[in-house]
């Protein structure tokens, strides 16, 4: 006991370091430093409120031990041996470090997908979604705000993960590293892709802090967390995604807003 104890201590102190630095830098530079010089990327006008900073940290606490827990229940108890974890980094090629850590990637897209339209259910949203969509102007805080059953579904794809496919603990922790920079980015408040991405064929594929924060102001479409592939097929990408992003795109380099259409349905399901 004493073991798993010191383990979850030592992955929730790293854990919660990594959230104070990955949130906390961009959260320096683009909400204390210079928000008067990138005022041009900020997408949304107005501005959150320290209490909502505030909440969003306290609840991002939370989940953070929510996540520990799960990693140390898979890590460090018999639940391991049920698992595809492997001990030693050659027991696969070097090279599968990178094709499993991609692969994770694309399967959470597609759990947090379907879990995310989940929770918006009318029936679920009050009792666990609404809390992170009080951040109606998110910040990079509010990325791991979630309600404690949330979070313990959001926690869930760890377990999917090691499942479903052979992964070193390294490849989990670089899941996790990789992930949580994304979706602070996908939080930020600020777009700051490149000009070109709008005109090639990654903006088709893949989401931006626009897609993310259109979610957070209009409560629903654009359920995806990494692509765009999900909310395309299904026919839930909010119908002025990009017209917002050629907005933002305007907004920030000057140019006349591109007159194409979205390539995605008009209307959009409710969950």
């Amino acid at each position: 006991m004493q073991t798993l104890t010191e383990a979850l201590a030592r992955i929730f102190s790293l854990s919660a370091l990594r959230y104070f630095l990955v949130a906390g830098i961009p959260f320096i530079i683009f909400y204390l430093i210079y928000p008067a010089r990138l005022k041009r990327q900020k997408i949304q006008r107005r501005e959150a409120s320290r209490k909502d900073f505030f909440r969003e940290v306290w609840h991002s606490m939370q989940t953070t031990l929510v996540f520990s827990t799960i990693s140390v229940i898979l890590l460090f108890t018999p639940v391991r041996q049920f698992t595809q974890l492997y001990r030693h980094i050659d027991d696969y090629p070097l090279w599968y470090i990178g094709v499993s850590l991609v692969l994770s990637l694309v399967v959470h897209d597609t759990y947090f997908y379907w879990m995310h339209r989940l929770l918006h259910h009318p029936r679920l949203f009050k009792a666990t979604h609404l809390l992170h969509h009080k951040s109606s102007n998110p910040s990079p805080w509010t990325s791991y705000s979630f309600h404690l059953l949330e979070a313990i579904a959001e926690g869930g794809v760890l377990v999917v993960l090691v499942c479903i496919m052979p992964m070193h603990p390294l490849t989990l922790l670089l899941f996790t590293i990789t992930g949580f920079m994304i979706n602070v980015y996908g939080h930020l408040g600020y777009e700051i892709l490149p000009r070109w991405f709008r005109h090639s064929w990654w903006f088709e594929l893949f989401n931006s802090s626009v897609h993310h924060n259109l979610h957070h102001s209009r409560f629903k479409g654009n359920y995806g967390l990494y692509f765009r592939i999900w909310d395309r097929l299904m026919g839930t990408e909010h119908p002025d995604y990009v017209k917002e992003y050629d907005r933002m795109q305007a907004q920030r380099f000057g140019e006349q807003p591109v007159v194409s259409e979205s390539k995605s349905p008009a209307r959009v399901m409710d969950f």
